[in-house]
């Protein structure tokens, strides 16, 4: 599948306006645009462009997601708050919450921010990141449409559900680690079947208990409907761990709901009994712990350095040269891009012409145009 690096300045500017001409206010269009391309930036691209139009534009002009945020505060006290999204733009929602979790630890030391009737938020480490360059560590994590069985079962019952943490550092990048609990997530295999890629052995699951091979799109099928499953980390069964994965996703499924009284998993489907499509009413979490509370900023920077570096500096295996650490890669892939821009399949072009037509922002010219 064809190729080209799209300008940072184009992609932003048109997905500005796109999403304002869908009737999102142009401040929360710079946040929403903001956190999608800094997942292309970090070469995250299951959760970058392509996510444009299939997962945010379509979705509120399908009326399942609300393009104006009413960030209601439930309830509030010096260090936590609950808060109701009603469908909103979930970077918007996300955005406005890590950012009370961080006033709150600056002040208090620590402080926790509980979301429910959210939207897709995007890479959960631009929540981490805004953390960590406020000198706080940073904790973040979301449910997810159904879509991952348990260990021993078969039928997808909870979300790929990423426990997302980030630690300053005195490095050029702080240690995040983002990954989903399932051994991919959806946003990958969604990503496969756009450029035929097939499954990777042992990702996903059958309704008898068989994994699946083959064709991304078909594999995706299956799990949309029901028949088909993505595996925790670790895998299918116990032999390698895969009950750990599944724990990891049960702590984020409750912390998605059980403070904030959120949904959760098969209600958290898209769907009504009837087959018609609802809002998600997806939950997150956000926590911010404040170094300067501890023995400050500086010292819990270098000490994290001195830590990663010494796993860094150990011994390789045969044949390896580096051993990486968290988010080190996602750095370099943002250094490759920063003054070139994003690599779009024919794909997520043809999807963005389509909006631009409908819209009627003629005054976008794509590469693939040319």
């Amino acid at each position: 599948m064809a190729k080209c690096i799209v300008g940072w300045k184009l992609l932003h500017d048109f997905m500005v306006d796109a999403f304002n001409g869908v009737g999102v206010p142009r401040e929360d269009c710079e946040t929403v645009v903001d956190v999608i391309l800094e997942s292309d930036r970090r070469g995250i691209e299951s959760h970058g462009c392509n996510r444009f139009k299939p997962i945010y534009i379509d979705r509120i002009e399908a009326g399942i997601q609300n393009p104006v945020t009413n960030f209601e505060i439930v309830k509030e006290t010096e260090t936590t708050a609950v808060v109701d999204g009603h469908d909103g733009m979930g970077q918007v929602i996300g955005h406005r919450a890590m950012q009370m979790a961080i006033d709150k630890a600056k002040k208090y030391g620590m402080g926790m921010v509980a979301v429910r009737n959210s939207c897709h938020y995007g890479i959960a480490g631009y929540y981490a990141t805004m953390a960590t360059k406020a000198g706080c560590i940073g904790i973040t994590g979301t449910n997810a449409r159904p879509s991952v069985a348990p260990t021993f079962g078969v039928e997808g019952m909870f979300g790929t559900n990423p426990l997302t943490i980030g630690i300053p550092t005195d490095e050029d990048f702080d240690f995040i680690i983002d990954c989903a609990t399932s051994i991919t997530q959806n946003g990958k295999i969604e990503y496969y079947a756009r450029i035929d890629e097939p499954v990777h052995p042992g990702t996903i699951i059958d309704i008898d208990g068989n994994p699946v091979s083959g064709d991304a799109g078909v594999a995706l099928k299956k799990i949309r409907q029901g028949t088909a499953a993505l595996t925790t980390l670790g895998g299918i069964g116990e032999a390698l761990g895969g009950y750990k994965g599944y724990g990891y996703a049960m702590v984020v499924e409750l912390l998605s709901s059980v403070l904030q009284d959120g949904n959760y998993g098969k209600a958290l489907n898209g769907k009504d009994e009837n087959g018609k499509l609802v809002p998600y009413h997806l939950g997150h979490f956000f926590i911010a712990i404040d170094t300067d509370h501890f023995l400050g900023q500086e010292l819990t920077r270098k000490k994290a350095g001195e830590i990663i570096r010494s796993v860094r500096n150990s011994k390789k295996a045969p044949g390896q040269e580096r051993i990486y650490s968290a988010n080190e890669k996602e750095w370099e892939v943002w250094l490759s891009r920063k003054d070139s821009g994003v690599p779009i399949n024919d794909s997520v072009q043809a999807e963005m012409i389509k909006v631009r037509d409908q819209l009627g922002l003629t005054q976008y010219k794509f590469p693939f145009e040319d």
